[in-house]
Formats: C-alpha cells, structure tokens, sequence
C-alpha cells in the first residue's frame, strides 16, 4: 500500500528534535514546530517511542488532536517497550529532559502489541496509519519471525494501514524486502548526498517489489546542515573533507546545500518521502523553503 501518492506528503516531519534529540526543546516550542509544519502543508508525520523515551509521541500527538484525523499520515515505531525507570538509572542516548523511562528491545508478538497499545495511549489520537520495526540490528530473526508477522496480522485486522522496518542500514531492509512483506521502508541516513549506500541494491529491490522508501536523515544528523552530527556522533575529518567539497560544488552551481541535501534523495523513483526533523517553527519553514527550492536538473547530473 502507497500512502505517499499526494504531493503534499513528498515532505514529511521527523519526531526525534521534539523528542529532545540532541538539544532541549520546551513542550511549546514541540507543539509550535508541529503547527508550523502542518501551515506549511507538511502532512506526513514520524515518531516514536524511543524519542524521548515518551516524550516525542505525547507532545506529537497533543499537536495533532487539533486536526482532521483523515487528513494527515502518521507513523511510529515498534520493537522498544518503555519501562520506568529512576533518575538514577536512566539510560544516555542523547536526548535531553527525557521522561523517567527505559527503552528495552522487544520484538516478540506480545511486544509488539504492547508498544503498538502504549503508543496509541501516548499519542491520544485514535489510529496509527503505518507501524515500522524500529532498529532491529541485533534482532533479526525475531524481527522476520514474530514482529513481521504479528504486524501482518494486524493489518490484515484493519489495526493499520501499512507496516514496514524503520533504521540506519539498508544490508538488513534488503533481507527483509526480500524475506518479509512490508508496504515501506524508513531508511535513515543511507541514501542523501554523503551517502548513497542504499542506492545499489535495496532501492533498486524496493522499486521491483512495490515498496514505498522514506529517506529519513537527509542532513546526515546535521553535517548537511551546518550541525555538528554525522550519523548521531561527532564526524570523523574524511566525512567532513566530503561534506565540504559537497558544499563548494553547490556554491559553484548557486544551489544552496540544504536545498541539495533534502530534494536529493527524491532523485531516485523507488523513494516516496523525504522526512527531515525540525525542532522550531524556523526549522520548518527552512526545510520547506529548501525543498521548494529551484535546481537546474543539469546540478543533479554533476552532483
């Protein structure tokens, strides 16, 4: 199933900055950044519970209750059960004012449920249009043989619309394209300007096989964007030496790299959606206007 056939969904609002990633971000300005984007005519919206540990569904879905439920797609994440947890024993994974919760993997039937119930609770709203398998790298065959097929079933029950696997490597979507049957794939930082890693094998399956390709991180966690990130951590010099030489080249052409980095990766036909994150109202109308922004076709022939 294709749920990114509208042009307003070819830009999506990635959850993890209202979460807290990186940088505190107040409960108004979460909700502003959310507003903003749905002005913007942003109607594509990620989360998850790992964002925050909480934090990012319940402010996501506060935002959102403020609208026509039909008239936007949302997804999250499955595979991470919240537990409480004390001040004391909160586990560091860079996101900031989180709430007293522990992420723990699981990625059996029951699990699976249970995150997919907890994030409806979170969020408040009453359905979820796509569940994705959040990053499963060490959990493969529980992923294949019970988070698969137990998000099967509940779209075959109506509980959802389209399932799919949501993470930072394309070698296991690729098994999973081809051993699974998911309507979509989230592939965060493996197909934009820094790396196209995805390009060779998974896009080209995903294309054969009907499968709907969202390209989160088009930033690369920041470097594309003036940030300090490349893929969550501090960039080593050769990935900054080629984000440079990234940025001169779009000089040269008068292109600005944001604008590069976020309408790259819709270059490829096997992908669907873009999904940048944002964590204020300028971020967004930055993203918007970058993705509106005007490319000579020859740019991407050079790029």
């Amino acid at each position: 199933m294709n749920l990114f056939e509208s042009h307003e969904l070819l830009l999506g609002l990635g959850g993890a900055p209202l979460g807290g990633l990186f940088t505190s971000v107040s409960e108004s300005d979460a909700l502003e950044t959310v507003a903003a984007a749905y002005d913007a005519g942003i109607r594509y919206f990620d989360t998850a519970p790992f964002y925050g540990h909480g934090t990012g569904e319940m402010r996501l879905g506060q935002a959102l209750s403020s609208y026509p439920r039909d008239e936007f797609v949302l997804s999250t994440k499955v595979g991470r059960i919240l537990v409480p947890a004390s001040e004391e024993a909160l586990e560091d994974h860079q996101y900031r004012d989180v709430l007293p919760m522990n992420p723990v993997f699981d990625y059996s039937a029951d699990g699976i449920r249970r995150s997919f119930e907890s994030s409806l609770e979170r969020l408040k709203l009453d359905r979820i249009d796509i569940a994705l398998i959040h990053d499963p790298d060490d959990h493969y065959r529980a992923a294949l043989e019970e988070a698969f097929p137990t998000l099967a079933k509940m779209r075959d029950e109506g509980i959802v619309r389209a399932i799919g696997a949501g993470m930072n490597q394309w070698e296991m979507l690729l098994d999973f394209a081809r051993e699974a049957d998911p309507d979509c794939f989230l592939l965060a930082g493996r197909y934009t300007l820094l790396d196209r890693s995805g390009a060779e094998e998974l896009l080209p399956e995903c294309r054969k096989r009907g499968i709907s390709v969202i390209a989160g991180g088009p930033y690369n966690s920041g470097i594309l964007a003036g940030g300090e990130h490349f893929d969550y951590l501090t960039p080593p010099s050769e990935i900054v030496r080629r984000a440079q030489a990234l940025g001169d080249t779009c000089e040269a052409h008068g292109v600005p790299l944001k604008a590069a980095a976020i309408q790259f990766p819709l270059q490829h036909d096997a992908v669907s959606c873009v999904l940048a994150g944002a964590r204020s109202p300028a971020e967004v109308k930055e993203n918007v206007a970058m993705m509106s922004y005007s490319i000579d076709p020859k740019f991407w022939e050079e790029i």
